[in-house]
């Protein structure tokens, strides 16, 4: 934990920007596909971001300070949508089809999600971090997983698959537990960890089932906006 909210704020914005910028050039060159991009942005963002909040010390404004994190970024998104500034390099990281304006879809919601849970939770309850790490470990590793692996098709959405839905349920509770069991060693949170393993659980079914449903561009508000209404029930 850094005594300056002002130097947290720095460390975790230039971390956010380099993870950002790294996947923009992996794109740019073709390492990467658009869509893969897309995904490893969208898994990773989260456990960065969230655990970067490890390094504000308890202050009213810290999470405010926090949020403009994803207030800028997300208002970067927006910009390069709508084509007042240009960015070659972020519209192939997370156009799926190169075209700007899909970033004014899911990864505006994406950024809106981060802000709103960063405000509303901050490190005052697990129910935010847990939302967002089932939006990053969950939903991001859905897609990923649905079009790599073979799997049937779920019937009721057939643009997605088992497999998918499958990587929602474990990705996403491996990524809460794993950074919850961080914030309970860092003593944010209290004690033991095993205690969490029955709402992370339930919200981790929520969160796949939620995602299974035929909503294009949608997830990224549905999934946390249903964990965090039961989460608010399930968590102390």
């Amino acid at each position: 934990m850094l005594q300056n909210n002002g130097l947290a704020l720095a460390a975790s914005f230039g971390l956010a920007l380099l993870w950002l910028r790294l996947n923009d050039f992996a794109a740019q060159r073709g390492w990467v596909g658009s869509a893969l991009s897309r995904k490893i942005i969208h898994i990773g963002t989260g456990p960065i971001f969230v655990l970067s909040w490890l390094l504000f010390h308890a202050a009213p404004a810290a999470r405010w300070l926090a949020a403009l994190i994803p207030l800028a970024i997300t208002a970067q998104f927006v910009l390069v949508g709508l084509g007042v500034i240009r960015d070659p390099a972020a519209v192939k990281a997370m156009a799926r089809t190169g075209d700007r304006r899909e970033i004014l879809r899911g990864p505006l919601y994406y950024g809106v999600a981060f802000v709103a849970l960063t405000l509303l939770f901050w490190k005052d309850s697990p129910v935010g971090i847990t939302a967002l790490m089932l939006l990053c470990g969950g939903d991001g590793l859905a897609d990923v997983a649905g079009k790599r692996l073979v799997s049937p098709r779920l019937p009721w959405s057939l643009r997605k698959t088992l497999a998918g839905s499958l990587a929602v349920l474990v990705g996403g509770w491996v990524f809460s537990m794993a950074v919850l069991g961080i914030y309970v060693w860092a003593g944010v949170f209290p004690g033991p960890l095993a205690g969490y393993l029955l709402p992370v659980t339930v919200l981790a079914v929520v969160a796949m089932l939620v995602e299974s449903l035929p909503w294009n561009d949608l997830d990224n508000l549905t999934v946390p906006l249903a964990t965090v209404v039961l989460g608010l029930l399930l968590f102390p």
